[in-house]
């Protein structure tokens, strides 16, 4: 029997300190790993990137302000819980702002972007069918993210990548349990609309997909149990 060796987190580049822990925060967020509710102490953090306590503070003060970490006074830092107002502004502004990216999606795209998002979509596909469900979110997000990368607007960009990183605590928080994320067909669709230049069913299609994630939340899940800061962020090897 083997067993998992942890390691300490401390940046192998020339990655700041501060940005080596938002990164790490973020992608645990965008695969679920850092569930909604998680206290991010700041000595474990300290610990885990081999980092001082201010470093740490000046890091999850960038990611409150991105809402993927909320500050509380005397209690420290926690990752964000939303609620089911907040869960509905979130798809809500969704909505705006990838109908407002369309446009610009459909008169950018080129045939290198086209390939790329089927490339996503295959490498989602995969990972669903590894039942590797940290992979399957991060590549769900990344396709949305690629969508705005073509847009080339970098204000409505930053705008997304909060939202998407949002949309996944909240999945995690309130979907319904069996109830399916992305779909590769919703995706595919959404990639053959673009390729068509067809922007009045692009559009419609995003919308789809979007109410169908947003139907998919039960605002009366009890939160499920989750692990130790340490093991949700700490890489492990066999």
């Amino acid at each position: 029997m083997t067993k998992s060796k942890s390691k300490k987190l401390a940046p192998e580049t020339d990655e700041i300190p501060e940005q080596a822990i938002i990164s790490s925060i973020t992608a645990a967020v965008s695969e679920q790993r850092l569930p909604a509710g998680t206290k991010l102490g700041e000595q474990m953090l300290s610990n885990l990137f081999n980092c001082n306590r201010a470093n740490v503070r000046r890091a999850l003060s960038t990611l409150a302000t991105m809402h993927v970490v909320q500050l509380r006074p005397n209690k420290g830092a926690f990752i964000s819980t939303p609620s089911p107002k907040e869960a509905e502004d979130v798809f809500e502004a969704r909505r705006t702002i990838e109908r407002t990216l369309a446009q610009s999606v459909i008169q950018n795209a080129r045939s290198q972007d086209i390939a790329d998002m089927r490339a996503i979509i295959a490498a989602e596909a995969e990972a669903r069918t590894q039942g590797d469900k940290p992979a399957e979110l991060r590549l769900s997000r990344e396709f949305h993210m690629k969508l705005a990368t073509i847009a080339d607007n970098q204000v409505l960009e930053r705008f997304l990548t909060e939202l998407t990183l949002r949309t996944t605590l909240i999945i995690g928080l309130y979907n319904k349990v069996g109830s399916s994320n992305c779909a590769e067909d919703e995706h595919l669709g959404i990639v053959q609309a673009l390729e068509a230049k067809d922007e009045k069913r692009f559009i419609f299609l995003i919308d789809q997909h979007l109410n169908h994630l947003e139907s998919g939340l039960d605002f009366q899940r009890t939160a499920q149990p989750f692990f130790t800061l340490a093991e949700q962020l700490t890489i492990t090897s066999t």
